[in-house]
């Protein structure tokens, strides 16, 4: 048999107190004594009162949630930052709803409609690698929902962006292995038109122009940015014979696919081919050899999309969209340390 839920108007007979007096006790009102707020709270919790959330949020015409739309969660990057985002929510008393696109267009599409259903006071989306239709977007602009764009960026003009420096990290990486001797480079790239795989190209190019490093464009392979890419890209460069001393992956998936496909055709890392990677996660410290990266703070891309996020939802009209670029850091492991080739 299912219990009937416990009311305010349980706990008032109880207490033989007014209903106004139990919900404002359980909001930490300061027209009730602390002494009577502990009480009610006590009851309450003793007769397993559960608010109603709904109902709160419809009075109050704010729901205190926030949308999350991302590509993917199986790996660190992504669901570091769903970590830093739910304690940084839920030390602002949101809580947060997420959905994950699986890279999928139409997914992401229904997530928004779902999120916008839902009443979410904000949505923070980093856009799958098949987006190339902004109209849900626009959508979520014209029903006035405060809307931040992470990493993964639309060419939306107007919009919130928290994003790193792709394009200067991504030189860092290839400036660094030059000075150690590289000049066989490969790029294991990401769609140009994700805002990622483009501007990590550019600074991969940039590097290799500065230096007066000739590019070979079969050495440019474009792909997903996943552990497939990395997997397929290096067999198929293993199977023409022709294989660089280094490879820069878009992303740190991208290169286990590499790790993957070196150890099934017997090469060794780094000294057969040498890898480094755009990305940072806990489990390249337990690859052999460890990788070495460039890494984006987390913590930093929550934080400040949050941060971008609240300042909307809490401004009056005229909320000018706010643009963060945040630095990158090369980490340097048991990868791209030294040139091995003769």
């Amino acid at each position: 048999m299912t219990e009937k839920s416990v009311t305010l108007n349980d706990i008032a007979k109880r207490l033989n107190y007014s209903t106004v007096t139990i919900s404002k006790a359980l909001r930490n009102h300061p027209d009730i004594s602390p002494q009577t707020t502990k009480l009610i709270k006590s009851v309450a919790e003793e007769m397993g009162y559960t608010p109603n959330i709904m109902a709160r949020n419809l009075s109050a015409r704010r729901s205190n949630t926030i949308g999350v739309v991302v590509p993917k969660i199986a790996h660190f990057f992504f669901s570091a930052i769903i970590e830093s985002i739910y304690d940084y929510a839920f030390n602002h008393n949101y809580e947060i709803i997420l959905t994950v696109s699986q890279e999928n267009a139409e997914r992401e599409k229904r997530h928004i409609q779902t999120l916008l259903a839902m009443k979410v006071d904000g949505i923070i989306v980093s856009i799958s690698q098949e987006t190339k239709n902004y109209e849900i977007f626009e959508t979520v602009r014209r029903r006035g929902v405060p809307l931040v764009f992470m990493d993964r960026i639309p060419a939306i003009e107007n919009i919130n962006t928290v994003q790193v420096n792709d394009r200067e990290g991504a030189f860092k990486a290839i400036e660094h292995a030059i000075k150690l001797g590289y000049r066989n480079i490969a790029h294991f790239a990401g769609y140009s038109d994700i805002n990622i795989g483009r501007e990590r190209y550019y600074g991969f190019k940039d590097a290799m122009d500065q230096y007066n490093i000739p590019i070979k464009p079969e050495w440019v392979v474009a792909g997903e940015f996943g552990e497939n890419h990395g997997y397929d890209g290096l067999m198929e460069l293993h199977r023409q014979n022709n294989l660089p001393d280094l490879i820069f992956t878009v992303t740190y998936p991208v290169a286990l696919g590499v790790y993957m496909a070196a150890r099934e055709l017997n090469l060794k890392i780094p000294d057969d081919i040498d890898v480094i990677c755009f990305g940072n996660a806990k489990v390249q410290n337990f690859l052999s050899p460890p990788l070495s990266c460039v890494d984006q703070p987390t913590n930093l891309l929550a934080s400040e999309s949050m941060e971008i996020l609240l300042e909307n939802i809490n401004s009056a009209d005229g909320f000018e969209p706010r643009n963060i670029q945040i630095p990158t850091e090369l980490i340097l492991r048991g990868t791209c340390r030294k040139f091995n080739k003769e």
